[in-house]
């Protein structure tokens, strides 16, 4: 209203005439707006205010105490029994009205704030010294959380681990005893408050027997331990008559079947001797009595046998290792934890497995994005160096070729110098590609209609014995890609597809609409819910094997022979696929074939703009005038052959080696320039900071910006220079003199 006012103002005091009737209608546009977006936010609060009171009214007789608190945990409203537990009102926090219900009220709100904001409610159990509360948070609007306040009966689990008959301690992250089950404390036969007081000589590590501080005395406990979340540990305890090392009796085994924790009792020469229903449930049918360690896992570096005789000996310096299973449905990995144990003066051992599947995926996602994060750096650097070399072999080949014809013995040389020097900057594009910096022009794309102009070149790719067929879901919908990049993700599946078969057979293009109402997890992440555009390249090849699956999208790695591959038409395909939003995934069997699946987002909505490409063709109708362009290049090579080329068509050129002596050169009021073209990266100030600087003062003048970078490093700068394109390097003669010419006209 303010802004409609002072365009009111500035148009009554403006003379009569069109900029009198522009204030006025813009002023009165403004007002209808802010009386538009007033009356929404009214209308907004109303609402809110209606459903608040609703809630309330529906809580009000709710047996459990229950609070409405906004964002930064002041309450708006409480039910009955809230207001009759405690003593509050509006306006105060709600770690305030708890401080003496809870221990660490700020903690536990704070902690389950956040959940409730990723998750849309939350929930914890907590034990305080009357009572076991469970205090659950919904998420209402942006702001409102709705706490409900619940108690439970003592002999509930809070956990949800606990087991009829197994002894079970429930420990925080500081060691203070939240829970004991019944078990435990017919076990214990007394109230600790803290974990020292139940063992006295130290915390025992999973997989020992340690002394329990009883009501009648010491026992000896086998002691189990498993992660429940929050920094929360469920202790079981399973009591045993031996004090001696660390071993219950094997005839007694029967007694560990009940363990949620995977134990295997081993030989010293590495022979299962006995497991409970946890460790086969995880190994799988590998498991069973007198299998060795060394036929179900591996992965160790060294013979199992000589890790067990180390532990037997008590030499051991690493008692936990990670081993991967030997099990064909799923790749599993294990944390083994070897303890030694006795019987009747023989030595035995107890592994203790741990399922360390999602850790090691965990650590290989990591792995590969700290690989991936290497390669880019990598890859911007080569791109910008090599790409200025480039540019200069290119294009004083392009400047040889203007001075021979077909018929001259050395213009074959020359056209093999430049095709190479092509290959060698799509190798570069490629490592960009991989990395996800490349320039992607994206547009909204038919499947159908890509394919359909791709057929002839893939039909030709594919040679006479292999058969393409192509395979289209009537009702498919719009995807947004880089149709340029795109085609190359088809072309390299279906060249791996036409190798995979030397015989010869049939390579099938499938699409496909697709919706996913639920997120589908598979090869370490997660598809978001929502509509997809699928496409599939399905041959009957030789297929690929289980342990070079996982590596087929990794740079450099391939299964041809030396001189037939790269290694990087899979990694490219992966990266821009990524980069576009998609998702690939990969299944085949040895000597049945191969199904590369590619998903990408469905687009809703209006089209998206095409945007022209830059890899201009040779288009020789252009007619190149007059014209004064001020080259800017730090490399002399390119600099001298964009001079030449530039004046080969009849322009006017002024070089500088720098953006400073650039901006010497414009000093002279009387030259006249119509064309800047220029480095983006140079020593000193680099292109876009010295043509804004000369833009003040010569606001007319057009730009041309070249770089050996991909085209996002200039993004957000060629943004804020108007009238400015950019051509990256390494480019022809005709593609920089096109882009001039584009430019003057």
């Amino acid at each position: 209203m303010i802004a409609a006012a002072l365009l009111g103002l500035m148009g009554a005091l403006s003379p009569e005439g069109l900029v009198q009737l522009a204030m006025v209608a813009a002023a009165m546009t403004v007002l209808a707006l802010s009386v538009l977006m007033f009356a929404i936010s009214r209308r907004q609060k109303a609402r809110r205010a209606l459903a608040f009171s609703t809630l309330s009214d529906f809580i009000e007789n709710d047996a459990s105490p229950s609070l409405v608190t906004d964002g930064i945990g002041q309450i708006t409203s409480m039910n009955a029994a809230a207001r009759a537990r405690f003593d509050m009102a509006k306006g105060q926090t709600l770690a305030g009205v708890v401080r003496d219900t809870f221990a660490n009220p700020g903690g536990i709100i704070h902690r389950l704030k956040l959940s409730a904001d990723a998750e849309g409610s939350a929930r914890e159990d907590i034990l305080t010294r009357k009572d076991h509360i469970r205090l659950a948070v919904h998420l209402m609007g942006s702001d409102a959380y709705l706490w409900r306040m619940e108690t439970i009966p003592d002999r509930m689990s809070i956990t949800g681990h606990e087991e009829p008959g197994l002894p079970m301690i429930m420990v925080g992250r500081t060691g203070a005893i939240l829970f004991m089950n019944d078990g435990a404390r017919t076990l214990i036969g007394h109230r600790p408050k803290t974990l020292d007081r139940v063992f006295p000589n130290g915390v025992p590590v999973a997989g020992d027997v340690a002394e329990l501080s009883t009501r009648n005395g010491t026992l000896y406990c086998l002691v189990s331990e498993i992660d429940s979340g929050a920094g929360r540990r469920a202790i079981y305890l399973l009591p045993t008559a031996q004090a001696e090392t660390q071993k219950a009796p094997a005839d007694t085994w029967a007694t560990f079947e009940r363990l949620p924790v995977p134990l295997v009792l081993v030989t010293p020469d590495g022979h299962v001797e006995a497991h409970n229903r946890s460790a086969a449930a995880l190994v799988g049918d590998s498991m069973f009595k007198g299998v060795h360690l060394s036929s179900f896992m591996e992965g160790l570096g060294r013979p199992i046998a000589d890790w067990l005789a180390e532990t037997v000996a008590g030499r051991a310096v690493q008692h936990s290792e990670f081993l991967r299973l030997k099990r064909a449905d799923k790749e599993v990995f294990v944390q083994v934890t070897l303890n030694r144990v006795t019987e009747n003066g023989v030595a035995s051992v107890i592994a203790v497995l741990t399922d360390a599947t999602e850790l090691k995926t965990l650590e290989a996602q990591f792995v590969q994005s700290q690989k991936m994060q290497a390669i880019g750096q990598l890859a911007g650097g080569v791109a910008h160096d090599f790409n200025n070399l480039l540019t200069a072999i290119s294009g004083h080949c392009d400047l040889l070729l203007l001075r021979h014809d077909h018929g001259d013995a050395d213009y074959g040389d020359l056209v093999q110098i430049n095709q190479n020097a092509n290959r060698a900057a799509a190798l570069v594009g490629q490592l960009l590609a991989f990395s996800r910096k490349q320039t992607l022009r994206p547009e909204k794309l038919d499947m159908r209609d890509t394919l359909s102009d791709l057929t002839h070149l893939l039909n030709r790719l594919v040679g006479e014995k292999v058969t393409l067929t192509l395979s289209h879901d009537p009702m498919l919908q719009a995807i947004r890609a880089d149709k340029r990049q795109l085609e190359q993700v088809l072309m390299n599946l279906v060249v791996n597809a036409r190798d995979a078969m030397p015989d010869g057979g049939e390579i099938r293009i499938e699409t496909e609409c697709i919706t996913l109402s639920a997120p589908m997890k598979r090869d370490r992440v997660t598809v978001p819910e929502g509509k997809y555009v699928t496409v599939r390249v399905v041959d009957r090849g030789i297929g690929i094997a289980p342990d070079k699956l996982q590596k087929v999208f990794e740079p450099f790695f391939t299964t041809k022979r030396t001189g037939e591959g790269t290694g990087l038409g899979l990694s490219t395909a992966y990266g821009i696929v990524k980069q576009t939003g998609g998702f690939i995934f990969v299944d085949s069997t040895e000597g049945e074939g191969t199904c590369f699946s590619l998903l990408f987002p469905v687009v809703e909505g209006a089209s998206l703009p095409a945007h022209r490409s830059l890899a201009i063709a040779e288009v020789a109708s252009y007619s190149h005038g007059d014209g004064v362009i001020l080259l800017v290049e730090d490399e002399a090579p390119v600099r001298a052959f964009a001079s030449r080329a530039l004046r080969l068509r009849g322009y006017t050129v002024l070089e500088a080696d720098c953006a400073e002596a650039a901006l010497k050169t414009l000093e002279d009021a009387d030259l006249n320039v119509d064309l800047f073209v220029t480095d983006v990266v140079m020593p000193g100030k680099d292109g876009p900071s010295w043509v804004r600087e000369a833009l003040k003062s010569r606001p007319e003048v057009r730009v041309v910006f070249v770089s050996g970078y991909a085209e996002d490093k200039l993004n957000n700068d060629q943004a804020s220079i108007p009238n400015s394109v950019f051509l990256p390097k390494p480019f022809s003669l005709n593609e920089l003199t096109e882009t001039v010419h584009k430019q003057l006209h």
